[in-house]
């Protein structure tokens, strides 16, 4: 009997961790001064704007949000190492409850954060550090899975291979869906992140759901007979 070819089940949990990613930033840009903690690309923009002496830019928390996005992508990268030929079910669900426990880390200490004063400063630098580090580990390990334009945080490039790749630039539209869904799934968790921020003036909500998402997604997506194959690092 031939061997039996199991769809991953990464693809859909990798949209939902997109969702998140739009919450996470939302709560980031709109509650901790402009400051990104899952795009790094847009924060190295907005240290340039700060070093320029730009108005509302400030350098501090950029370069904490960079500083410890690394460690976690640095912790990350140890950790996949580690798995290599162990079943992805123990890789993704050990991924999974490291990131919540940062993100409802951070949504704890946001419970004492007024978002309008931008105070204390402990929990400011705080809750940056918590959701970058969280940000962090998250893109390390998806860079690791391999796993063909979904990349959790970054639309560049699958911005660009809808166009790029299109019928009308006389190319085949491939993994159009997941490009699509990709860009769209940043665009609602944005959107619900800025809903929830403005709303109640808070980053607990936000936060909070972002950590219970990757959890029930990760959790169900370890049941998947997929996630019983070795995990590729």
């Amino acid at each position: 009997m031939p061997d039996v070819v199991r769809p991953s089940p990464l693809p859909l949990l990798l949209l939902l961790l997109s969702l998140t990613t739009g919450l996470v930033d939302a709560a980031s840009v709109l509650g901790l001064g402009k400051v990104f903690t899952a795009n790094m690309t847009g924060n190295i923009v907005f240290l340039g704007f700060a070093l320029a002496g730009a108005p509302g830019f400030v350098v501090a928390p950029g370069l904490m949000a960079l500083v410890t996005f690394m460690a976690g992508a640095l912790v990350a990268g140890r950790l996949g190492r580690s798995m290599g030929g162990r079943p992805l079910r123990r890789w993704l669900l050990t991924a999974a409850f490291f990131e919540v426990a940062l993100l409802w880390g951070a949504a704890a200490i946001a419970l004492c954060f007024d978002v309008a004063d931008q105070a204390p400063q402990w929990a400011l630098y705080a809750i940056i550090a918590a959701t970058a580090i969280a940000m962090g580990f998250r893109n390390a390990t998806i860079r690791q899975l391999k796993v063909p334009d979904l990349t959790t945080t970054v639309l560049t490039l699958t911005i660009t291979g809808i166009a790029a790749d299109s019928s009308l630039a006389g190319g085949g539209n491939p993994n159009w869906g997941r490009r699509i869904g990709s860009v769209a799934a940043i665009l609602g968790g944005a959107a619900l992140g800025a809903l929830l921020v403005v709303r109640t003036g808070s980053l607990v909500m936000p936060l909070i759901l972002a950590g219970a998402l990757v959890l029930v997604g990760t959790a169900f997506c370890a049941v998947h007979p997929g996630a019983l194959e070795p995990a590729k690092s």
